[in-house]
This record gives C-alpha cells, sequence and structure tokens, in this order.
C-alpha cells in the first residue's frame, strides 16, 4: 500500500513539473524544428496536438511542401520509434501488421511472427490514398484498437502509438477516396500550403548550404505521456462546452440553416469529443489551464474539415468545407 502511494506521489510531481514547463517544451520543439522546417508553424502544433490527445492525423497538401520530413523530424525531436510505409496499389495489409514465417527451431519446423512496420511508435502512412481499400482498413483496427489481428492472435502495439498519413489533393487517377468511416478516426485534417516567399528563400539557403542541420532529442517517452494525461486534466466550463457541442450539432443538415443549404451529412459524436480534446491541449500548449471559446473556433477548422460532406450543388458553386465551417460558426454566434 505504501509502495502504492509513494508511486502515485511520484507521478504527481512528475505530472506537476511537466506542467510547469509545457510552453518552454513546446516552444523547444518549435524551435528545434525550425532548423530544418521553415514556415510550416501553424502545421507543427496541430501534428503535436493530435499527439498530445492520443490522436492520430492527416496532411494534405501539394508535392514538395516537407510534409514526410516534416513527420520524421518530429519523431527524431520527440524520441520516438519511427517507420514509414509508401502506400501504393500493390501493397498488402501483411507489409503493414506483419505475417506469420516458418523457421526451424530444435530440429522442428515452427510459425513465427514478424512484427510489420505498424509496431512503432509513428507510423507515416505517405499517400495513404494510394493504397486499396482492403489495405486502408487494415489500419482501422490499430488506430482504434492499437492492436493487430493475424489469424487467431491479438497482438498489442506499443505506446504510445500514432498514425500520420498524407495525402496529394490533386493526383485523382490510380487513389482509393478514404472512406468516411476511416476519415472519421483521424482527429484533425490538417492542410499544408505553400511558405511564404521569405521562409522559401531561407529553404532554398538552409538545402543548397554545404552541410544541413541536424536536430536533437528534447522530449521522451515518459514527458509524452505525462503530457498526454495533462491534456486530458485541462478543465473546460460547462459553457465552453456546450459551445463546442453547439458548433457540432449545427454541421447536421436535420437543422434549418447553412448545414441544411451546404451539407448532405454533418459531423458525429466523435467529433465533439475531438473539438473539445483538441482545443484542451490547445490551451496547455499556450499555457493556458483553461479552455476558451478562442481554443475551439481555432481547432474547429482540422476537427471538423474532414467530417462534413458537401451537397452536390455546395460541391457544383466550389464551396468548401472551411467556408461551411466559418458560416456554422458565425450562426452559433
Amino acid at each position: 500500500m505504501i509502495d502504492v502511494v509513494e508511486e502515485k506521489t511520484r507521478e504527481n510531481y512528475k505530472l506537476k513539473d511537466v506542467y510547469k514547463n509545457i510552453k518552454g517544451i513546446y516552444e523547444r520543439i518549435l524551435n528545434e524544428m525550425g532548423q530544418l522546417i521553415i514556415g510550416q508553424e501553424d502545421v507543427i502544433e496541430q501534428i503535436l496536438i493530435a499527439i498530445f490527445t492520443k490522436n492520430h492525423a492527416l496532411l494534405e497538401g501539394y508535392p514538395g511542401l516537407g510534409k514526410t520530413l516534416m513527420i520524421s523530424t518530429l519523431a527524431n525531436v520527440i524520441d520516438l520509434k519511427f517507420k514509414r510505409i509508401q502506400c501504393t496499389p500493390d501493397l498488402m495489409p501483411s507489409d503493414i501488421t506483419g505475417t506469420y514465417v516458418v523457421e526451424e527451431r530444435d530440429g522442428r519446423k515452427v510459425f513465427k511472427f514478424e512484427r510489420g512496420p505498424v509496431f512503432t511508435n509513428i507510423l507515416l502512412a505517405d499517400e495513404i490514398n494510394r493504397a486499396t481499400p482492403k489495405t486502408q482498413s487494415a489500419l482501422l483496427e490499430a488506430m482504434q484498437e492499437r492492436q493487430v489481428s493475424v489469424g487467431t492472435s491479438t497482438f498489442p502495439l506499443d505506446e504510445p502509438f500514432f498514425v500520420l498519413a498524407t495525402q496529394n489533393p490533386i493526383e485523382m487517377e490510380g487513389t482509393y477516396p478514404l472512406p468516411e468511416a476511416q476519415l472519421d478516426r483521424f482527429l484533425l485534417k490538417i492542410i499544408v500550403d505553400y511558405p511564404r516567399i521569405e521562409d522559401e528563400e531561407r529553404i532554398i539557403d538552409i538545402y543548397t548550404s554545404e552541410e544541413i542541420p541536424k536536430t536533437r532529442k528534447l522530449l521522451n517517452r515518459e514527458k509524452l505521456i505525462a503530457i498526454q494525461k495533462l491534456t486530458r486534466m485541462v478543465p473546460i466550463s460547462k459553457e465552453v462546452r456546450r459551445y463546442a457541442l453547439d458548433i457540432v450539432t449545427k454541421t447536421r443538415p436535420i437543422h434549418d440553416g447553412v448545414a441544411k443549404k451546404y451539407l448532405d451529412y454533418g459531423a458525429s459524436p466523435r467529433a465533439a469529443i475531438g473539438l473539445v480534446l483538441a482545443a484542451k491541449a490547445h490551451a496547455l500548449i499556450n499555457g493556458r489551464n483553461f479552455v476558451s471559446k478562442k481554443d475551439i473556433r481555432e481547432m474547429a477548422f482540422p476537427v471538423l474539415r474532414h467530417r462534413l460532406i458537401l451537397n452536390f450543388e455546395s460541391e457544383r458553386k466550389g464551396i468548401t468545407p472551411d467556408q461551411v465551417i466559418s458560416e456554422v460558426m458565425d450562426e452559433v454566434g
């Protein structure tokens, strides 16, 4: 009993220490990544929010914007195991999860499970929309249950575990759009845009110089798990929680107004949970011990944009999910 109390006390001290330094930890990560990733601070912030809430993120952007480099650099800075899958139409589910192989042991043949790349901390699924639906679905159990089932056996994944996937919005030939059920598993859809001209000049300077900078490891598994616990402990008032819920429910076309005008389908209760969690993480890394309406508004776009299904008329007029989200928030007030 005494040992349990002492362990709990040590854990509380660790949480307090991490809480006091959380803003500094976040800023050091941004500065360290800024040596290699220029002009994408908002994207890095949103990836960290997904990680701090124990969730997954989908990055969408044109080729050559550094999506893959961003994720591999972040994995190095926060000192987590990292694996990359290049998704192609011929990628099989077993290429992700692993498979049984036959090996000889003590003069007899036995089956041994050979673990796939999913057994890591950060899994980068590059160009996920190039994988077939069968292969995409192999990630579903891993993302939701954090385990892999092969045959009659179930294998738990390492903790922490995150899927960070990328997709290219312009090439549609030979791609398989992610089904809504899988899109909903991603907490955030993060848009990676072109850098500003001054940032692009710095990118050219760095990557055409004699030596490219190297990043240091700033975090470890224990501190990351402590940050994840702290994120869920951030308090939110009933008023702000109701504000988040009002935004989510107003995206459903069963209500008159913006949703009925633009959408076929709105966001699910999972979106409401995700919005509150993301807002908690946003408040925490900005050094606040409470969630404000500003945190909700900031996180509404990446949390909701992949969960809204536009109707035919909206698509014909070129309306974007972000425009709909803006109008929904104006409607809520």
